[in-house]
Protein backbone atom coordinates (compact mmCIF):
# COMPACT_ATOMS: atom_id res chain seq x y z
CA UNK A 1 0.00 0.00 0.00
CA UNK A 2 1.63 3.24 -0.88
CA UNK A 3 2.62 5.45 1.52
CA UNK A 4 0.06 8.31 2.48
CA UNK A 5 1.03 11.75 1.00
CA UNK A 6 -0.21 14.78 3.27
CA UNK A 7 -2.07 17.30 2.05
CA UNK A 8 0.62 19.95 2.54
CA UNK A 9 2.78 18.00 -0.58
CA UNK A 10 -0.42 17.03 -2.72
CA UNK A 11 -1.58 17.33 -5.30
CA UNK A 12 1.61 17.65 -7.28
CA UNK A 13 5.70 17.03 -7.03
CA UNK A 14 6.46 20.28 -7.25
CA UNK A 15 10.23 20.44 -7.03
CA UNK A 16 10.13 23.48 -5.83
CA UNK A 17 7.82 22.07 -2.62
CA UNK A 18 9.53 21.77 0.43
CA UNK A 19 9.96 17.98 1.08
CA UNK A 20 9.59 16.93 5.19
CA UNK A 21 11.49 13.63 5.40
CA UNK A 22 12.54 11.31 8.78
CA UNK A 23 15.95 10.25 9.26
CA UNK A 24 17.02 8.10 11.98
CA UNK A 25 20.36 6.93 13.41
CA UNK A 26 20.72 3.44 15.07
CA UNK A 27 23.37 1.81 16.46
CA UNK A 28 24.87 0.06 19.23
CA UNK A 29 25.67 2.01 22.43
CA UNK A 30 28.82 4.62 22.71
CA UNK A 31 29.27 4.52 18.77
CA UNK A 32 29.15 8.44 18.40
CA UNK A 33 25.50 8.62 16.88
CA UNK A 34 24.80 11.86 18.92
CA UNK A 35 28.39 13.33 17.92
CA UNK A 36 27.61 12.40 14.20
CA UNK A 37 24.60 14.28 14.41
CA UNK A 38 25.96 16.99 15.95
CA UNK A 39 28.74 17.42 13.61
CA UNK A 40 26.34 17.59 10.60
CA UNK A 41 23.34 19.79 11.90
CA UNK A 42 26.00 22.32 13.93
CA UNK A 43 29.23 21.40 12.98
CA UNK A 44 30.51 20.84 16.61
CA UNK A 45 32.12 18.36 17.94
CA UNK A 46 32.41 17.65 21.79
CA UNK A 47 34.21 14.73 23.23
CA UNK A 48 31.84 14.07 26.20
CA UNK A 49 28.00 13.66 25.54
CA UNK A 50 25.00 12.12 27.88
CA UNK A 51 23.73 8.68 26.72
CA UNK A 52 20.38 9.18 24.69
CA UNK A 53 17.49 8.43 26.47
CA UNK A 54 15.05 7.05 24.18
CA UNK A 55 15.59 9.88 21.12
CA UNK A 56 16.46 12.91 20.53
CA UNK A 57 15.56 15.27 17.16
CA UNK A 58 17.75 17.98 15.55
CA UNK A 59 16.50 19.34 11.58
CA UNK A 60 18.93 20.68 9.16
CA UNK A 61 17.07 22.15 6.35
CA UNK A 62 19.18 21.45 2.50
CA UNK A 63 18.47 21.16 -1.35
CA UNK A 64 18.60 18.10 -3.39
CA UNK A 65 18.76 18.20 -7.15
CA UNK A 66 16.73 21.89 -6.75
CA UNK A 67 14.33 20.44 -3.88
CA UNK A 68 14.33 21.70 -0.75
CA UNK A 69 14.37 19.55 1.87
CA UNK A 70 13.74 19.74 6.15
CA UNK A 71 14.88 16.76 7.35
CA UNK A 72 13.84 15.51 10.68
CA UNK A 73 16.66 13.21 12.23
CA UNK A 74 16.35 10.92 15.37
CA UNK A 75 19.02 10.25 17.15
CA UNK A 76 18.42 6.87 19.23
CA UNK A 77 19.73 5.35 22.12
CA UNK A 78 22.01 2.37 21.73
CA UNK A 79 20.94 0.38 25.44
CA UNK A 80 19.35 -2.88 24.93
CA UNK A 81 17.44 -2.13 27.57
CA UNK A 82 15.83 0.48 25.59
CA UNK A 83 15.58 -1.93 22.45
CA UNK A 84 11.82 -2.07 22.33
CA UNK A 85 11.48 2.02 22.91
CA UNK A 86 13.92 2.98 20.03
CA UNK A 87 11.83 0.68 18.09
CA UNK A 88 8.56 2.44 18.23
CA UNK A 89 10.10 5.22 16.81
CA UNK A 90 11.06 3.46 13.37
CA UNK A 91 7.48 4.50 12.07
CA UNK A 92 7.22 7.11 9.63
CA UNK A 93 10.53 6.61 8.82
CA UNK A 94 12.06 7.84 5.05
CA UNK A 95 15.64 6.74 5.78
CA UNK A 96 17.90 4.86 7.97
CA UNK A 97 22.07 5.30 9.52
CA UNK A 98 23.41 2.52 10.85
CA UNK A 99 26.20 3.60 12.78
CA UNK A 100 29.53 1.55 13.90
CA UNK A 101 32.69 2.06 16.12
CA UNK A 102 35.49 1.35 13.59
CA UNK A 103 37.58 0.38 17.13
CA UNK A 104 34.66 -1.68 18.44
CA UNK A 105 34.30 -5.19 16.90
CA UNK A 106 30.70 -5.86 18.58
CA UNK A 107 29.32 -3.07 17.23
CA UNK A 108 29.92 -3.91 13.98
CA UNK A 109 28.70 -7.23 14.79
CA UNK A 110 25.18 -5.97 15.97
CA UNK A 111 24.23 -4.07 12.63
CA UNK A 112 22.63 -7.43 11.42
CA UNK A 113 20.22 -7.42 14.40
CA UNK A 114 19.85 -3.51 14.16
CA UNK A 115 19.35 -3.75 10.45
CA UNK A 116 16.49 -6.78 10.72
CA UNK A 117 15.02 -4.93 13.85
CA UNK A 118 14.28 -1.78 11.88
CA UNK A 119 12.84 -3.87 8.56
CA UNK A 120 10.84 -6.03 10.33
CA UNK A 121 8.86 -2.81 11.88
CA UNK A 122 9.37 -0.18 9.66
CA UNK A 123 6.41 0.37 6.87
CA UNK A 124 6.72 -0.66 3.79
CA UNK A 125 8.88 -3.72 4.69
CA UNK A 126 11.28 -2.96 1.95
CA UNK A 127 14.73 -4.76 1.71
CA UNK A 128 15.91 -1.88 -0.47
CA UNK A 129 14.82 0.73 2.11
CA UNK A 130 17.02 4.04 1.96
CA UNK A 131 20.27 2.72 4.38
CA UNK A 132 23.67 3.85 4.71
CA UNK A 133 26.44 2.59 6.92
CA UNK A 134 28.72 4.59 8.83
CA UNK A 135 31.91 3.35 10.07
CA UNK A 136 32.82 5.88 12.80
CA UNK A 137 36.15 7.31 14.72
CA UNK A 138 38.92 6.78 11.99
CA UNK A 139 40.71 9.08 13.60
CA UNK A 140 41.77 6.82 16.41
CA UNK A 141 44.48 4.73 16.20
CA UNK A 142 43.21 0.86 17.44
CA UNK A 143 40.72 -0.14 15.14
CA UNK A 144 39.13 -3.44 14.94
CA UNK A 145 37.48 -3.62 12.14
CA UNK A 146 38.84 -3.69 8.63
CA UNK A 147 37.69 -1.00 5.51
CA UNK A 148 37.54 -4.29 3.95
CA UNK A 149 35.43 -6.20 5.95
CA UNK A 150 33.08 -3.72 6.57
CA UNK A 151 32.46 -2.79 2.52
CA UNK A 152 32.41 -6.11 2.21
CA UNK A 153 29.21 -6.77 4.69
CA UNK A 154 27.93 -3.65 2.73
CA UNK A 155 28.14 -4.71 -0.86
CA UNK A 156 26.00 -7.72 0.33
CA UNK A 157 23.26 -5.78 1.12
CA UNK A 158 23.49 -3.34 -1.26
CA UNK A 159 24.30 -0.52 0.93
CA UNK A 160 26.56 2.78 0.64
CA UNK A 161 29.06 2.79 3.34
CA UNK A 162 30.85 5.74 4.49
CA UNK A 163 34.17 5.69 6.70
CA UNK A 164 33.92 8.61 9.14
CA UNK A 165 34.61 10.70 11.83
CA UNK A 166 32.47 13.04 13.85
CA UNK A 167 35.41 14.51 15.41
CA UNK A 168 37.04 15.46 12.57
CA UNK A 169 34.29 15.80 10.38
CA UNK A 170 35.28 13.42 7.48
CA UNK A 171 33.04 12.25 5.24
CA UNK A 172 29.73 13.28 7.66
CA UNK A 173 27.96 15.12 5.31
CA UNK A 174 28.52 13.45 2.22
CA UNK A 175 26.72 10.40 4.13
CA UNK A 176 23.73 12.54 5.19
CA UNK A 177 23.29 13.68 2.44
CA UNK A 178 23.83 10.49 0.60
CA UNK A 179 20.91 9.34 2.31
CA UNK A 180 18.21 12.41 1.90
CA UNK A 181 18.98 12.01 -2.14
CA UNK A 182 17.79 8.06 -1.65
CA UNK A 183 15.27 9.00 0.78
CA UNK A 184 13.88 11.76 -1.33
CA UNK A 185 13.80 9.58 -4.74
CA UNK A 186 11.68 7.19 -3.24
CA UNK A 187 9.78 9.83 -1.50
CA UNK A 188 9.12 10.59 -5.07
CA UNK A 189 8.18 7.15 -6.55
CA UNK A 190 5.76 6.14 -3.59
CA UNK A 191 4.19 10.05 -4.37
CA UNK A 192 3.99 9.26 -7.98
CA UNK A 193 2.96 5.88 -7.80
CA UNK A 194 -0.24 6.87 -5.49
CA UNK A 195 -0.99 9.63 -8.04
CA UNK A 196 -1.40 7.84 -10.90
CA UNK A 197 -3.11 5.16 -8.68
CA UNK A 198 -5.67 7.38 -7.42
CA UNK A 199 -6.36 8.40 -10.86
CA UNK A 200 -7.33 5.79 -12.62
CA UNK A 201 -10.51 5.13 -13.20
CA UNK A 202 -12.45 1.86 -12.24
CA UNK A 203 -14.67 -0.08 -14.64
CA UNK A 204 -17.59 1.66 -13.00
CA UNK A 205 -16.02 4.80 -13.37
CA UNK A 206 -16.19 4.34 -16.87
CA UNK A 207 -17.60 7.18 -18.38
CA UNK A 208 -20.78 5.70 -20.19
CA UNK A 209 -20.94 5.86 -24.40
CA UNK A 210 -24.39 8.21 -25.49
CA UNK A 211 -26.16 6.75 -28.48
CA UNK A 212 -27.02 8.80 -31.48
Amino acid sequence: MPRQVSAAQSPSMDASKKVDLKIIIIGALGVGKTSLLHQYVHKTFYEDYRTTLGASILTKVLAVDSTPLKLQIWDTGGQERFRSMVSTFYKGSDGCMLAFDVTDRESFEALDNWRDDFLEKVIPREQDFPMVVLGNKIDLSDRQVPKQTASAWCKEKDIPYFEVSAKNNINVAEAFETLAKQALSTYKGIFESYLTDSIKLTPNDKPKQSCC
